[in-house]
């Protein structure tokens, strides 16, 4: 027999019933307030074409790598979940077979975000009353593409109807934009904004990067074999990106390091580098300069910089090699930042003109060197809990780990940095509750009281990434 499927309205919310009357009291401020995504990677061709979404499968399996790691560690291949390797290999085609494999193995997601994020969207956006289990799982795939079909579904109706204000997409920075340009031209009121992301021309261990530096220099007519040439290049596209609606840049490195070479020596490195068969350490030291010449062009055009930091990206070599990127081989590392962001800080730590919002996936370092250097630098803010952390319990421990050092006035507040489109409500929801959680907590313990909480709680979920990503 079928189990129901509930979402108590007082969830994630303290046991102790007079803290959690804090709580709910506080979660009511703030829970239908507009959503604000400065940072994700959603599709824009969804919004510039908004065509009915395909089925389930393809909108809320395949795309999500949390999914698809948990999975594969079970020994579910990504052939028999219609994932199709890069050599052509044959893969399950029936989507039903696939939507149903996936149900079989539902339960592994227990007390996972990810279990929780799906059953906010079964429960709330298609109005399913029964947990996805295998005898229900037929019910859920005809349920949720016959919905699919229908108006309120399409991708603009969604964005309205999830109180979306502004989303922001990620485009590497050689993309051409055209489907940004095609939500501008199309009248449509809803706002979705690009990302910068140029780790597609600054980072010489991927295959592509001379091929990518040439093509940088065809598309802005730049010069691109030679350093000063390239900066501009590089300046011509971040200009570019801004005509578009980018407020910000976003920078995926392995590590924080920066550099600050002399004009001479950031030559000789690029020339090296751009040659091919560059090593390790020098592959480093050209990321770690693109990252202060970066931070220089932020100073100079007012887009705000991003850095997530801290992540093995394609541990999983054989992973990556017959599928390709993004299917949850990544994971996380130790990270150093305040050796690493010296030679950047002491160019423009002090300035109140330039954002830096740090990310990281090694939690050690939130109490020891983020929130001391964010609760110093003017330039620093910190990022929200990210990745493997966007869950319940590490959103607490992120909140308990830097608001003694860095307060709440140097963080930003949240983004759902997803690309699962339909989840970014119950992501803001989670967030939000997990934020009233520990302010209540807060409240019960004579530490603040409620009415300031209440402004906190507003700050958090939609003044502070206002502010911070200049929407």
């Amino acid at each position: 027999m079928s189990r129901p499927l509930h979402l108590d309205p007082e969830r994630f919310f303290p046991a102790e019933p007079a803290t959690r009357g804090i709580a709910v009291r506080l979660f009511s401020v703030v829970e239908r307030l507009p959503i604000l995504s400065p940072h994700g990677h959603t599709d824009p061709a969804w919004f510039a074409l908004n065509a009915p979404f395909e089925d389930a499968v393809s909108l809320l399996l395949w795309p999500d790598h949390y999914l698809l790691r948990m999975l594969m560690s079970v020994g579910v291949s990504l052939e028999r979940l219609g994932v199709r390797p890069g050599d052509g290999s044959p893969a399950e085609e029936d989507r039903r077979v696939i939507w149903r494999r996936f149900a079989e193995q539902f339960h592994l997601f227990r007390a996972t975000p990810s279990r929780l994020w799906l059953e906010h969207v079964f429960g709330n956006l298609f109005d399913l009353k029964v947990r996805l289990e295998p005898d229900t799982a037929d019910l859920y795939f005809d349920t949720i593409n016959a919905a699919l079909l229908t108006p309120p579904f399409k991708p603009r109706a969604l964005y309205d109807a999830f109180g979306i204000e502004v989303l922001a997409t990620t485009e590497g920075a050689l993309d051409s934009l055209h489907h940004h340009r095609a939500i501008g031209a199309s009248g449509w009121s809803g706002r979705v904004i690009t990302t910068f992301r140029p780790d597609d021309v600054t980072d010489p261990e991927r295959a592509d990067f001379a091929a990518n530096v040439r093509l940088l220099g065809e598309l802005t007519g730049e010069d691109c074999s030679d350093w000063r040439g390239y900066l501009a290049a590089l300046k011509r596209r971040r200009a570019f990106f801004r005509e578009h609606g980018a407020t910000a840049t976003d920078h995926g490195h392995p590590t924080a390091a920066t550099a600050n070479l002399s004009e001479g020596e950031a030559g000789q490195l690029f020339a090296r580098v751009l040659e091919g068969g560059a090593s390790p350490a020098d592959a480093e030291r050209f990321r770690a300069q693109m990252l202060t010449e970066m931070a220089r062009m932020s100073c100079d055009d007012g887009m705000v910089m991003q850095l997530h930091a801290g992540a093995w990206r394609n541990h999983n070599g054989a992973l990556l090699r017959r599928f390709g990127r993004d299917k949850g081989g990544d994971f996380p590392t130790q990270t150093n930042f305040t050796a690493a962001l010296k030679p950047l800080l002491d160019l423009f730590g002090g300035r109140r003109d330039f954002t830096l919002i740090l990310f990281t996936l090694d939690e050690s370092t939130y109490s020891r060197e983020l929130a001391p250097l964010a609760g110093h630098y003017p330039c620093l803010r910190l990022g929200p809990a990210w990745w493997f952390h966007d869950a319940p319990d590490a959103m607490l421990r992120y909140r308990r780990s830097t608001t003694e050092t860095a307060g709440f006035y140097n963080t930003v507040g949240f983004n759902d940095d997803t690309r699962a489109f339909l989840s970014i409500p119950a992501r803001h929801d989670l967030a939000r509750r997990i934020d009233c959680a520990y302010l209540a907590e807060l409240v019960a313990t004579r530490r603040l009281d409620e009415d300031e909480a209440a402004e906190v709680a507003l700050d958090l979920a939609y003044r502070l990434p206002k502010a911070a990503y200049r929407l």
